[in-house]
């Protein structure tokens, strides 16, 4: 008995020794980071505003954390294969995620098995940045305003195709929104990414989008493309004369795309505290928010726990509205 007893206690001891060493480990770690390059994985093709973004705010951090920080793209399944990396990481601080609101709040809802647990595998460092979405149709869509072209869906269900950058990306949750706020059916095509929608959108192949600003912009002012309403409470100061969907006809129709990085589960708090001090004061400078502010987006660094709290409302939101919309995990 007392063998069995000394036993249990040496082991007990042994298991309280690793895991006390761990936590000093990690703690010296936290005080020394980083003592490398920093991994910033953009989980959708070079490009797109995710991956603008990730470099712009990868830039700031190797100038102010003293390591380079290196953007990985790695694309594919509306962003997953790309969180599911950085979900399996170490979580030392080393690889980080640039999300999308998708990957986080709304692929549980889209996709049948997911490679990883978005509640359960990240811990969020801090909002990036967000934007109001904008529907936009192809000029050979005989539909001037959001009024006339709602008043053509619902005349005709399922006969517009409205592309998006993928299954559970900002785009086909925005336009899921506008389905379930104008009481509408469209056909979503998925891409991958949103520069072969917008070639398809600009080609006449497809009818429209719902989408961020950076991505239409350009065609917008060139004529080529036609908005017809922002997705927000307010006009956009880059197209005063847009109207907003409420203006519109379509009440209670706001779709906000956001972006922002999170760590793997486990990253010690000092680590993640600091990449939060960094992130905030690279997006704090006049030139990024000028340089963001052209395209439409708006730069946050709000903290980890007012990100985590988004991150869990906005998951609630989409899994409602999803259900609603009668769309099956695929």
């Amino acid at each position: 008995m007392t063998l069995r007893v000394d036993a249990l206690r040496y082991a007990r001891a042994f298991a309280l020794g690793i895991l006390l060493s761990a936590c000093f480990g990690l703690a010296a770690q936290a005080q020394t980071y980083p003592e490398r390059p920093i991994r910033l994985i953009a989980p959708f093709p070079a490009g797109g505003l995710v991956d603008v973004l990730a470099r712009a705010v990868g830039d700031e951090l190797s100038k102010s954390l003293g390591q380079p920080v290196i953007v990985e793209n790695r694309a594919g399944a509306g962003g997953n294969i790309g969180a599911e990396a950085v979900a399996k990481s170490t979580p030392d601080g080393y690889t980080l995620l640039m999300t999308s609101a998708g990957i986080l709040t709304a692929n549980q809802f889209l996709y049948a098995k997911m490679p990883f647990n978005p509640d359960k595998d990240f811990v969020a460092v801090s909002n990036v940045a967000d934007m109001p979405m904008l529907v936009v149709v192809n000029p050979k869509v005989p539909a001037k305003t959001l009024g006339e072209f709602v008043a053509l869906a619902r005349a005709n269900p399922g006969k517009f195709n409205f592309g998006s950058p993928g299954v559970g990306t900002t785009g086909h949750l925005g336009l899921a929104m506008f389905m379930h706020a104008a009481n509408i059916k469209l056909t979503h095509v998925p891409y991958k990414g949103a520069a072969p929608a917008i070639t398809d959108l600009l080609a006449g192949q497809i009818d429209g989008v719902v989408d961020n600003p950076p991505t239409v912009l350009p065609h917008i002012q060139a004529g080529k493309l036609r908005p017809l309403a922002v997705a927000a409470k307010q006009r956009m100061p880059l197209l005063p004369d847009l109207p907003t969907a409420a203006e519109a006809g379509v009440p209670n129709y706001e779709a906000y795309s956001w972006f922002g990085v999170v760590a793997p589960a486990g990253t010690p708090a000092a680590i993640v505290a600091r990449l939060h001090k960094e992130i905030a004061a690279a997006l704090a400078k006049p030139a990024l928010r000028e340089r963001f502010a052209k395209s439409g987006a708006r730069l946050l660094g709000n903290t980890p726990d007012e990100f985590a709290k988004q991150i869990r409302d906005d998951r609630k939101m989409w899994g409602t509205i999803i259900k609603a919309a009668g769309i099956k995990p695929q």
